[in-house]
């Protein structure tokens, strides 16, 4: 098999590494196509002794490291541009290895690989990367729950998550009073209240004030799941696992908030 078809199954992989590395597909296909060209120029640009697609990324690093530049904001609007521009705060090194890593899905030793560092630097700058983004996420959070054990539990949850509480409500009225006051980074909110309020009501009443993420926490799934729209983005149904609880949490800041 030659060479170019032995990388052609993984350029479209390398494109989308490339755009997530630099924030833009134009800046990144740029540098896929400086890679492809300097590897014809000088086939030893490829290393032989490495499986095709990690030295093609290896080649592709040698490239992008080179340039010394400094990206732009990330293209285009909505959460995936924020994602991007959450990762364009990252130290290059460090955003690499996270890319590599857990979207790319190379092993510890290939990224080590790639970017030309021992294993176990490669290791500690992937916990670093990991470290970056949590210091990022953390945020302030409102809990909009009537069951007190419950809602000490999410505190709970939150709190070794990094997070601040700003305040726990039991009824709607509260609700838009503590968001009005603290202005939280994420609410997650309870359908039915103590009073017989509606949570629904309360972050509809929030959201008119002012954009915030929610995830709703609910043993009534079907009273948000009716088909109008807009639907909740992120929904979790009671009782809950504690690591659904993080995941939604961590999916809903790094996605949709605006910080």
């Amino acid at each position: 098999m030659g060479f170019k078809d032995a990388l052609a199954p993984h350029l479209p992989l390398l494109r989308r590494y490339a755009r997530a590395l630099t924030g833009a597909q134009k800046s990144g296909d740029a540098f896929v196509t400086a890679t492809l060209q300097a590897i014809i120029a000088d086939r030893s640009a490829l290393d032989p002794d490495l499986p095709p697609r990690v030295g093609l990324y290896r080649a592709f690093h040698a490239i992008w490291s080179s340039a010394n530049i400094e990206e732009g904001p990330a293209d285009g609007q909505g959460p995936a541009a924020k994602a991007q521009e959450r990762l364009r705060r990252l130290t290059p090194i460090n955003r690499q290895a996270l890319l590599l890593s857990t979207v790319e899905g190379f092993s510890t030793e290939e990224t080590a690989a790639i970017i030309g560092v021992p294993t176990a630097e490669a290791d500690t700058l992937t916990r670093s990367a990991r470290a970056e983004i949590e210091a990022q996420l953390r945020s302030r959070i409102l809990i909009i729950e009537d069951e007190m054990l419950i809602a000490v539990d999410l505190a709970d949850i939150v709190e070794r998550l990094g997070h601040t509480v700003v305040a726990s409500v039991d009824t709607a009225a509260k609700a838009v009073d503590a968001a009005t006051t603290h202005r939280p980074d994420l609410i997650l909110a309870d359908i039915q209240l103590a009073d017989g309020s509606s949570g629904i009501d309360a972050v509809k009443a929030i959201l008119s004030q002012f954009s915030v993420p929610v995830v709703f926490i609910t043993a009534f799934p079907d009273r948000l799941l009716t088909g109008e729209r807009p639907e909740p983005t992120f929904l979790i149904t009671k009782p809950y696992l504690e690591q659904t609880v993080q995941a939604a949490v961590s999916q809903a800041l790094f996605f949709e908030s605006s910080k």
